[in-house]
């Protein structure tokens, strides 16, 4: 096993762009970050975990007073923390890295071309770093921030993570083995309630799964851009494809230089659908995982839903064939 240090991943820009190791940990705020792990633990997440107090943070905070009746302020107050139970789950939890944990394979560089993308078996993480990352559905510079620059990844160290283990890892014996195996490295929860509905909004940025007038569940969304809108609308859930491939297909894809060939690229993290793909009844539409879970809800997609990879793969356990998903603006 290569022995990295956290510093050295990130100044190799592999996981962060721009974060060379001179440079201190950025501070973190840990009440915030508690927040978040039960929020996410709840059903409503900002994304990725990094105890900043964001716009993600307070539209989080929105969904999970909406959905508990208390006063909708997008504030962290005595109210909602209450709500939130923080007595029940702590905010960090201290693991010994096992080779397993840090095992591949690993996909360095990836390809930006998705003619080099398709020669490959995989599209797997780019390192150690950035898998474990996603694991705990953090970013490599909260990593960084939580222990110290100078961890190194390899089997028997100590690293704290946020704490968002599950309760239940027994997963559906109907999912095949690999998506199983998917869904444990990502620390989703076996238990999950059944939603009835998906509701995606535009203006608000999020994503809602309903079960009657409950709210079960809100993570924040990319969807759509000025040039391919969220087809707003009603459509229907179609299936879902547990670590799907991706054809690249330039006839459909407005940037795409209309003279390559059509591709198609690997399963794997960093494959650009992610880890889950939700089938639409709209055609070539779909709810997915991302390769760049720090971009979601500021960034701009090709039409389709793309929320972070730990966010599809819960909604991939909530929903079935058939189930509603309304676009509204």
């Amino acid at each position: 096993m290569k022995r990295l240090a956290l510093a050295a991943v990130l100044a190799s820009g592999v996981a962060v762009a721009q974060a060379p190791s001179q440079q201190p940990a950025p501070a973190l705020d840990r009440n915030i970050l508690h927040a978040q792990v039960l929020l996410d633990r709840h059903g409503f997440t900002s994304g990725v975990i990094d105890g900043k107090d964001s716009v993600l943070f307070k539209r989080a905070l929105r969904g999970f007073q909406t959905a508990r009746g208390l006063p909708v302020t997008g504030a962290l107050d005595a109210a909602t923390t209450r709500a939130l139970g923080p007595a029940m789950r702590p905010a960090t939890v201290t693991l010994t890295l096992s080779e397993r944990a840090l095992a591949g394979p690993y996909t360095n560089p990836i390809p930006k071309d998705y003619a080099e993308q398709a020669k490959l078996t995989t599209i797997g993480y780019r390192s150690p770093l950035e898998k474990l990352a996603e694991m705990f559905h953090t970013t490599p510079a909260t990593l960084v921030a939580l222990n110290s620059r100078e961890t190194m990844l390899r089997p028997g160290t100590r690293v704290v993570f946020p704490n968002v283990l599950p309760s239940s890892r027994s997963y559906a014996d109907s999912w095949s083995e690999d998506y199983r195996r998917t869904l444990g490295n990502l620390n989703v929860d076996a238990s999950q309630p059944q939603a009835d509905r998906v509701v995606v909004d535009k203006s608000e940025g999020w994503l809602r799964a309903y079960s009657g007038d409950r709210i079960l569940a809100q993570v924040p969304a990319t969807m759509g851009s000025a040039h391919d809108p969220l087809p707003i609308g009603r459509w229907t859930i179609q299936g879902v494809a547990a670590n799907p491939d991706w054809q690249y297909n330039p006839a459909i894809l407005r940037h795409a230089d209309k003279s390559d060939s059509k591709e198609i690229v690997p399963p794997g993290p960093n494959n650009p659908v992610g880890v889950v793909w939700i089938d639409l009844s709209k055609e070539h539409y779909g709810i997915h995982g991302t390769a760049e879970p720090a971009n979601i809800g500021k960034t701009e997609s090709n039409g389709c839903i793309r929320l972070t990879n730990w966010d599809a793969a819960r909604l991939s356990l909530m929903v079935k064939p058939g189930t509603p998903a309304i676009f509204q603006p």
